[in-house]
């Protein structure tokens, strides 16, 4: 399998938008009832009823997500051990998708683990 630094960019991207909807599924709904938005939440989710989906299929929308966090790391992981090229804008371009590539990874990350947060660990303790 050959990376490249510009798949890897995409692979981050399509992670971080995988990991958003587990935020979409299991936070969203729990912060607006918390807040006592129900109602706000209601009229979301007539305007937009795919949500409904996204909730009742939340296990397959992790493993989805989870998999292509791990997808997306295996690459990112490869590609950092790809060297730069020599030219000095080719370079600084280079280095400028090593770092954008990296924060779209953690923020994926950052999206999986507070939406698996709301769903496993809030219900265990708030009872």
């Amino acid at each position: 399998m050959s990376v490249t630094l510009k798949g890897a960019v995409g692979a981050s991207a399509a992670a971080l938008l995988a990991s958003s909807a587990t935020l979409v599924c299991c936070v969203l709904p729990a912060v607006m009832v918390s807040l006592g938005a129900g109602a706000v939440l209601v009229g979301l989710v007539s305007a937009v009823p795919q949500l409904i989906w996204l909730s009742e299929h939340k296990i397959m929308v992790f493993a989805i997500a989870g998999g292509m966090l791990l997808a997306s790391g295996l690459m990112l992981r490869r590609a950092a051990y790809l060297p730069c090229p020599t030219d000095p804008v080719a370079a600084k371009a280079c280095i400028r998708l090593r770092r954008i590539s990296s924060a779209l990874f953690w923020s994926a990350v950052v999206a999986y683990s507070i939406g698996a947060g709301f769903l496993w660990i809030v219900p265990l303790v708030s009872g």
